[in-house]
């Protein structure tokens, strides 16, 4: 009987665990992908979709694209997760499985602040960057904020990057001088691992006078009185709100007992819950990396090597690294990268490339070539 590996969440692990398995291990077992959507988007898409780069239905990725050996995509939503029995309810059947592998990500907890309204003034998910496109053209004069509203979150330099593409637009738009931005994060300095990434993103706010809030999140948005409340009491005049809400683990997630402090605590080096069979890699664990899919990816191919080394004698146990590029829009076409190691030292180290259109090039080739082995999609 062929073994059946259940993987929830098609993001960048559910997708990366997926191709990997099949190309390795093909039709010799049953790999069930479930997601609730229909479509997968590029985190950094989003960003394009809101400031009018690109179209929203170009950045949708349809999962109906997915013919891969050994792999059945279901899209239907996740009910109940049974760890013990490896059992996973949906709205539309149960499904069982030898192993599962819960990488479902970080939903959204729009509620936790007040005034912040999920699609309206934030731009972490597609339909609040759609709507934000519509918006934007509309801002030509007053103070806009982009503000985070609780931590972890995903995309770390996303923040900035909306800030300095937020300074383009309205440059382009021949609006900037009568507006002003201010950047609200809660961390020390936008990229914590990398010290020359965030002194480069500093001096990129400085030169375009960006001003710069760190340590400090949104409590509160008062759209009546056109300000937003820090979480040290601190009032700002806002007239446009580029928001990151607070993220939190699916509530099915939370329901099956596989969190502690939030998340699913993982062994950092093999993705392992406390329960045998069961992984978990992306955002909905807590294995001592960033919420970014480049993490999720790199977690994903060292499941993909556990689960072959189990089920093929050729297979060997590669260890989760901890290490990924992450790349940052610096405005003016230009793109940076920095590259951040979580586990070969006793901390976190990043090492900076310097903003060029050169590094955009190879962004674009970070997505096509994903597209490619993900969906088959050629460029």
């Amino acid at each position: 009987m062929k073994k059946r590996i259940l993987i929830l969440g098609a993001g960048f692990g559910g997708l990366e665990l997926s191709t990997s398995l099949s190309e390795t291990l093909g039709e010799t077992v049953e790999i069930t992908l479930i997601d609730k959507s229909d479509f997968f988007v590029f985190g950094f898409s989003k960003l394009d979709v809101m400031f009018g780069r690109a179209a929203p239905e170009t950045v949708r990725l349809p999962y109906r694209s997915i013919a891969k050996p050994g792999v059945r995509f279901v899209q239907q939503t996740i009910t109940a997760i049974d760890p013990v029995a490896k059992r996973v309810t949906t709205n539309k059947g149960v499904f069982l499985a030898d192993y599962l592998v819960i990488a479902l990500g970080a939903d959204y907890e729009v509620g936790a602040t007040p005034g912040l309204t999920e699609g309206e003034n934030e731009f972490y998910t597609v339909e609040g960057a759609e709507r934000l496109r519509g918006m934007l053209p509309d801002f030509r004069r007053g103070r806009a904020i982009v503000g985070v509203c609780g931590a972890p979150f995903k995309c770390p330099p996303a923040p900035s990057e909306a800030a300095l593409m937020l300074h383009d637009f309205l440059e382009q738009r021949g609006v900037r001088d009568q507006c002003d931005i201010t950047l609200v994060i809660p961390f020390t300095t936008p990229i914590p691992p990398s010290p020359d990434s965030s002194k480069a993103l500093v001096a990129a706010f400085a030169e375009r006078n960006i001003t710069f809030i760190p340590t400090r999140r949104v409590r509160e948005l008062s759209p009546e009185r056109r300000v937003v409340v820090l979480d040290d009491d601190t009032t700002l005049p806002c007239d446009l709100f580029l928001g990151i809400p607070k993220h939190r683990a699916p509530k099915v997630v939370e329901a099956s007992g596989l969190t502690e402090d939030g998340w699913i605590p993982v062994n950092s080096r093999t993705l392992e819950t406390r329960y045998a069979g069961v992984y978990a890699v992306g955002d909905v664990s807590n294995p001592g990396t960033p919420k970014a899919g480049v993490f999720a990816e790199g977690a994903a191919r060292s499941v993909a090597s556990s689960l072959i080394a189990e089920l093929s004698p050729a297979g060997k146990h590669q260890p989760y690294a901890g290490a990924g590029s992450c790349y940052v829009e610096f405005g003016g076409g230009r793109v940076a990268r920095v590259d951040v190691d979580f586990f070969s030292g006793p901390k976190a180290t990043g090492a900076h490339r310097e903003a060029s259109t050169e590094l955009r090039v190879e962004k674009e080739h970070f997505g096509s070539s994903r597209r490619a082995r993900w969906f088959g999609m050629r460029s």
